[in-house]
């Protein structure tokens, strides 16, 4: 029947509670006395549960020969099979660690020699190892009634692990390596992660266009209302700090799409506001949670593609990166001009949004790192094969807060104290912070000044779209030069060939920004002059932005998880700061000379990708985070 334990066969262990037990129980006192002992029998005594490891001490009688404690019998309805102390490295036998001794009337058995209740003196359930960052805390030893601590032992506890029982792929080509999938495989993984990315930045600009909506509703002024967008820039800058080490735990998939259905909540919650403050905390952390993909999708690309095709698959995340920011104040703005829907139907719009990917994504998307296949890997192997010893390297791992902590909290600030990390991740999030600035100087500049409607003052968005395209078309260029020099290096990482857009991208990109401010506030000068300098603006952005993750990564190596951290930080506290200058900027110094401020900062960054071109490689070989990148 359902439910009943199956009888144990002939030659169980388990047989031994009758006449056989009394049997073993006298030899072994007979041995145990004349100094004979028999390792066997304590064996088979320990598998019936009358013996354990802890229970057999010699002592000294009056005649100073040494004598063994002998055990008593088990007790009536005690089925032998005792609480064990094993360790398992396996998650997946977690079911067979919870079965525990109990006799006939379900009342935990009791310790044969001592009479202490094993359901307190033991632990049965709940210790197997996790890969968590808590492993330590829930392993800890628990005290038992007596005093003390249960320590945890195992016959074999001291015996380390053979190499034979490792699972790891089967050779550089193994098809089950992110980096062999199929290349249909790669580029849809790429395309429904890049839009995942896409709905989380879509997230953070689409509330823009229902700003004045949300200052009337809430008798706020203009700034106040803003920092709705400025605060959830924050959350992206705070996530990561939690994501980024969590994916290299748990895996690129559970690491995204975990925290991006919590996001979804958080966009309805915003849309069912009652009142101001309760706006600016979901928007908060609606951005905290929705900050998982734009954090980890450049690993899940490093899984997937060699450095020969990275640049051109970042370049499809960067598109999504920018297009975002690009696209949601257009859309939000027609849903404003709708007087049945209003600012909260962008906050409904958004959450649908990414609903609906995020479905999407959850029934694609297959997990990417290696260290999380391998052990999805044994976790098979262990079930089909039986053999429960086999396990991946990275299950032996034992997680630190600690170690996390300096990786992606200490590293990061260590990594910005260098030259290289600081100038291209300043330079990188100024261009960042000068994207969004755009949320609030388009309006300004076409709606107020040239006197366009609400929806056709947010269309000279498009202009910087087409500026990402162009750009994004000269990354991908520059990436078949780049696997020249790549490959005439012996297959390995040239950092400063990656900077060539970027260094053509410097020069648009300041270029752009005076063109627009001295132009888009002259109503005697075409419509056009202002959206040529956007679209000048957002070639430079994405070259300048792309190359410098590209340089980043190839230049730290080992070290590119923190690198990219403390770019991700930076940039988003740059984009949480401009959208609340640029109205007051504007409005107080004009167009012209506000825009001049910033295109004179853009400026002095230019020399930046030059000098690392000519330099970067004695630079980078005086460091000791980079030297691992220079190799002649």
């Amino acid at each position: 029947m359902a439910g009943e334990k199956p009888a144990p066969t002939a030659d169980s262990p388990l047989q031994k509670t009758g006449n056989d037990f009394e049997l073993d129980l006298e030899r072994f006192h007979q041995r145990t006395h004349n100094n004979d002992f028999d390792s066997d029998l304590h064996e088979r005594l320990e598998d019936v549960g009358a013996l354990s490891p802890d229970e057999y001490e010699e002592d000294d009688d009056e005649s100073g020969r040494s004598i063994a404690t002998v055990p008593t019998p088990p007790p009536e309805g005690f089925d032998g099979h005792r609480p064990t102390l094993v360790k398992s490295r396996s998650r997946t036998s977690r079911s067979s660690l919870s079965r525990r001794s109990t006799n006939a009337s379900g009342v935990a058995a009791t310790n044969p020699v001592n009479g202490n209740n094993t359901a307190d003196a033991r632990v049965a359930t709940g210790l197997s190892r996790t890969q968590s960052v808590l492993s330590r805390i829930r392993s800890r030893r628990t005290s038992i009634p007596g005093g003390g601590a249960s320590p945890f032992a195992h016959p074999l506890g001291r015996v380390p692990t053979s190499k034979d029982v490792l699972v790891d792929f089967d050779g550089p080509d193994d098809p089950y390596r992110a980096i062999n999938w199929p290349t249909k495989k790669k580029i849809t993984t790429t395309m429904v992660y890049g839009f995942v990315t896409m709905t989380a930045t879509w997230a953070s600009s689409a509330y823009s266009a229902g700003t004045a909506q949300v200052a009337e509703e809430f008798h706020v002024s203009l700034e106040v209302a803003t920092l709705g967008t400025a605060l959830f820039l924050a959350g992206f800058g705070v996530g990561p700090l939690l994501w980024a080490p969590l994916s290299e735990v748990y895996g690129r998939r559970l690491a995204v799409l975990t925290p991006m259905f919590v996001a979804i909540c958080f966009s309805f919650a915003s849309a069912t506001a009652k009142d101001l403050q309760t706006l600016f905390l979901t928007r908060f952390f609606g951005a905290f949670f929705a900050s998982a993909p734009v954090t980890n999708t450049g690993g899940v690309l490093g899984d997937l593609f060699s450095p020969a095709w990275r640049g051109i698959a970042m370049a499809g995340y960067a598109m999504a990166v920018v297009g975002g920011p690009v696209l949601g104040p257009i859309v939000s703005a027609a849903v404003v001009m709708q007087p049945s829907l209003g600012w909260r139907w962008t906050e409904y719009l958004t959450g649908i949004l990414q609903a609906v990917v995020l479905l999407i994504a959850v029934l694609i998307l297959d997990e990417s790192y290696g260290p999380v296949l391998l052990v999805y890997k044994a976790r098979r192997l262990r079930h089909e094969t039986g053999n429960w010893a086999l396990h991946a390297r990275f299950e032996e791992w034992d997680v630190s807060i600690g170690e996390l902590s300096r990786k992606f909290l200490v590293r990061p600030l260590q990594l910005i104290a260098t030259p290289i990390c600081f100038l291209v991740a300043l330079y990188a999030s100024f261009c960042y912070g000068m994207l969004y600035m755009q949320l609030g100087a388009i309006p300004i500049i076409f709606g107020e000044i040239r006197g366009w409607g609400p929806l056709v003052a947010v269309l000279p968005f498009l202009a910087i779209l087409l500026g990402a395209i162009l750009g994004a078309s000269a990354n991908v260029y520059n990436q078949t030069l780049y696997n020249k020099a790549y490959h005439a290096a012996g297959n390995r990482a040239v950092p400063e060939k990656r900077l060539p857009p970027m260094m053509v991208g410097s020069v648009l990109f300041s270029s752009g920004q005076f063109v627009l401010g001295w132009t888009g506030a002259r109503l005697d000068i075409h419509w056009i002059a202002p959206c040529i300098g956007l679209t000048m603006m957002g070639t430079g952005f994405f070259t300048i932005f792309q190359a410098a993750l590209n340089y980043l990564v190839d230049t730290f190596q080992t070290y590119a998880a923190s690198a990219i951290a403390a770019n991700t930080f930076l940039r988003s506290c740059f984009a949480a700061a401009f959208p609340l200058v640029v109205s007051p900027m504007f409005h107080n110094l004009g167009v012209g000379p506000g825009s001049s401020i910033t295109g004179g900062f853009a400026a002095l960054l230019i020399p930046v990708p030059y000098v690392f071109y000519i330099y970067g490689k004695r630079i980078r070989a005086r460091s000791k985070w980079s030297k691992a990148s220079v190799f002649d």
